[in-house]
């Protein structure tokens, strides 16, 4: 199916082919356990978390192993930096967490951050993915310099906002480059491979390299580097623990690809041996 990002050939107002992508974002609906398509030639993944509810490292953990895996690059945006006194601090952890991803902090209605976000989105197909209430479209209208997007409120007791955003709408910005202002995503599924994950935490697999043994658990074995550092306070243990549980998830996403692949090569198969023996039944003249 055809995804916003997707370039297409158009004759005669209509779509003739769709040209091939160079990157296509994807996620594991958890309700059906389906493949969804996000985006398709998508530069850069902002995860956008409004500071105004807790900053979920879990969360922008599995967004950057989407965006791995779609051969995008990960990019965290905390917005709503007005309404906290530490931001900074904020940021300076969430960067800790997340070695190798650049963070951004802005506040859209006092117009601070706005540049650095503009030049990640300038000449590129930006895509943002974040909660509803984050601030997305907040962050659309700014780019944009006109309301394009509706925005809504958030509730106060809890910071979630409706969807008022309800299906990818693609944006092209003035100052150059693409932006695809999404619905919010109340839960990240993956269906990425281990070397999305692998590249989400380079830094616990150059640490699971150095191990004594290949095989290590990582949990009580002798010569084990990652144990050791997270004894010295190089290595936070949630993140371990966020690194363990994608690796599993995205075990599981491999077993159910592999699954559906079989499947499919048994209907094949079973469809070749009935035209097999149709073939047979026919007289030697009626064979094709």
């Amino acid at each position: 199916p055809v995804v916003p990002g997707d370039w297409v050939l158009v004759a005669d107002a209509v779509v003739v082919a769709v040209l091939p992508r160079t990157s296509l974002l994807r996620r594991r609906d958890p309700t059906t356990e389906a493949e969804q398509l996000l985006a398709a030639n998508v530069d850069v993944v902002a995860v956008v978390c409004g500071l105004d509810r807790p900053v979920r490292h879990g969360r922008i953990a599995r967004t950057a192993a989407m965006a791995w895996d779609a051969g995008a690059t990960p990019l965290v945006v905390l917005t709503k930096t007005d309404l906290v006194d530490d931001a900074d601090a904020i940021a300076e952890r969430v960067e800790a967490e997340n070695p190798g991803v650049d963070v951004l902090t802005l506040s859209a209605p006092e117009g601070q951050g706005l540049d650095d976000l503009a030049a990640h989105v300038r000449d590129r197909t930006v895509v943002l993915v974040g909660e509803s209430g984050a601030g997305k479209s907040t962050l659309t209208n700014a780019l944009a310099g006109t309301d394009v997007a509706a925005v809504g409120e958030v509730r106060a007791g809890d910071a979630k906002g409706r969807h008022t955003t309800t299906t990818r709408e693609l944006h092209l910005l003035a100052s150059g480059g693409v932006l695809v202002d999404s619905p919010g995503i109340r839960a990240v599924g993956l269906v990425s491979d281990a070397d999305a994950v692998a590249a989400t935490f380079a830094d616990v697999e150059d640490l699971a390299e150095m191990c004594r043994f290949t095989d290590c658990g990582h949990t009580n074995e002798p010569g084990c580097a990652v144990t050791d550092a997270i004894r010295s306070g190089q290595l936070d243990p949630a993140r371990l623990a966020s690194w363990r549980a994608l690796r599993r998830e995205a075990e599981a996403a491999a077993v159910r690809a592999d699954a559906v692949e079989r499947r499919r090569r048994g209907k094949q198969f079973s469809k070749m041996v009935r035209e097999v023996k149709e073939h047979k039944g026919r007289p030697p003249d009626e064979r094709p």
